[in-house]
């Protein structure tokens, strides 16, 4: 009855939004960390050197700043994320690939965003690139009760929301250590990435979301559903 059960359940995708979707890494991402570094800067009274150093220690730590904030210096993360997401040019420099509401519109299924960034920079990215009307949910920083990726909290509250099977789940990302948790708990794992090498807990690796129609069991187990 189990096997039955879970073969009828659509697949749902979870997809992860900065440098998976778009890119990042030019124009979002700095103006992040230096948003970051000036709220530690003007509201713990740190210089700009130590502000910088403790911003990537935390991240690096707890996959978040935001988490070593909370948990040390008592910081409110509604105000942090609303001060440190704020673009009023976003449409400016927003980079991604051609066609991208083509390719996902391409794949069968629920499609979840599911990122480390607060909601509000979520929905603001996705209408940006006109591809908000092809998603379902969207979860960000604050809807898993601020417990970031890789941690497990975040991906066990999506997967009792939904109530589908990590066997049915796809996840698409472009960090190792989130795919390694989401492979943890039964789901399926694609690695977006132009360089890196594809470690054992990645079913697959692709530079860009174009190229998963090449990924053959995609076309083979989803595609024919």
């Amino acid at each position: 009855m189990q096997e039955s059960h879970r073969a009828w359940q659509p697949w749902v995708w979870l997809f992860d939004l900065d440098n998976t979707l778009h890119d990042a890494s030019q124009a979002v991402f700095p103006r992040i960390s230096e948003a970051m570094t000036q709220y530690l800067v003007h509201h713990l009274g740190m210089t700009e050197a130590d502000a910088h150093v403790l911003r990537v220690s935390y991240w690096q730590r707890y996959g978040a700043t935001l988490s070593g904030l909370v948990r040390h210096h008592g910081v409110n993360p509604h105000h942090f994320l609303k001060e440190t997401h704020q673009f009023p040019d976003l449409l400016d420099i927003l980079r991604t690939e051609t066609a991208l509401a083509a390719q996902l519109a391409c794949l069968p299924g629920r499609k979840i965003i599911f990122t480390n960034a607060p909601r509000h920079y979520a929905h603001a990215v996705l209408h940006g690139l006109k591809v908000d009307n092809l998603f379902d949910d969207v979860w960000g920083l604050e809807d898993i009760r601020f417990y970031p990726k890789p941690s497990l909290k975040g991906y066990q509250q999506i997967l009792r929301h939904t109530g589908v099977d990590p066997s049915r789940v796809i996840m698409v990302e472009d960090t190792l250590e989130n795919l390694r948790t989401a492979k943890r708990l039964g789901m399926r794992t694609v690695l977006v990435s132009p360089r890196m090498q594809k470690p054992s807990w990645v079913d697959a690796c692709v530079k860009n979301i174009a190229a998963m129609k090449r990924i053959a069991w995609l076309r083979t187990r989803v595609s024919k559903e």
